[in-house]
């Protein structure tokens, strides 16, 4: 009896474990391929902006979003959707003023959300 509920156990494990890669097998066949190309394009143009670019740097890829911000802190949207978004950290020139050459001293990695309306 012990050696039954062993054997049990084994295939309840085994199949925990292999069904779910099967079944992940079998989505990847079922992805659109041009969405799943946009989002590869995406985070490559996302990941191009790294920390000691300029405010000028960024705004090539990314617009302003509302809400609350201050010259040294702001979150951005992608240009081409407006969901998609980062938080950014610069040394501001100014604590009053935003300017081209204020440099990224922190970047969030890209995240998903509704837009902020004022």
């Amino acid at each position: 009896m012990k050696r039954l509920a062993r054997v049990l156990l084994f295939c309840d494990i085994f199949a925990a474990i292999a069904l779910p890669q099967a079944q992940l097998e079998r989505d990847i066949s079922r992805f659109d391929e041009k969405q799943t190309e946009w989002i590869a394009g995406v985070l490559k143009a996302t990941q191009s902006v790294q920390v000691g670019m300029s405010r000028s740097d960024l705004l090539k890829i990314f617009t302003t979003e509302g809400g609350i911000s201050t010259p040294s802190q702001r979150t951005y949207v992608y240009r081409e959707c407006p969901y998609i978004k980062v938080d950014v950290k610069f040394a501001a020139a100014s604590p009053s003023e935003e300017f081209p050459n204020d440099r990224i001293v922190k970047i969030s990695r890209p995240y998903l959300a509704f837009s902020v309306m004022d």
